[in-house]
């Protein structure tokens, strides 16, 4: 999971693993697998660390069992 902010200033935690693609149109457009769309005030490269830091994490603590 990871924490993000909406346009309206709310933070908000997404299971980034239902993300299905992050653009920027200005605004950083999150489409999820189930079709819903949100727009967030973080930076697609902000999106993007936050996953892959979330999926390190992920990985790393599973492999310490």
């Amino acid at each position: 999971m990871i924490e993000l902010t909406k346009i309206n200033n709310t933070k908000f935690t997404l299971n980034a693993e239902i993300i299905e693609f992050v653009e920027e149109t200005p605004d950083t457009v999150i489409s999820l697998t189930t079709g819903k769309k949100i727009i967030v005030k973080e930076s697609r490269q902000e999106v993007t660390n936050l996953v892959i830091y979330y999926k390190r994490m992920i990985y790393n603590d599973s492999l310490k069992f």
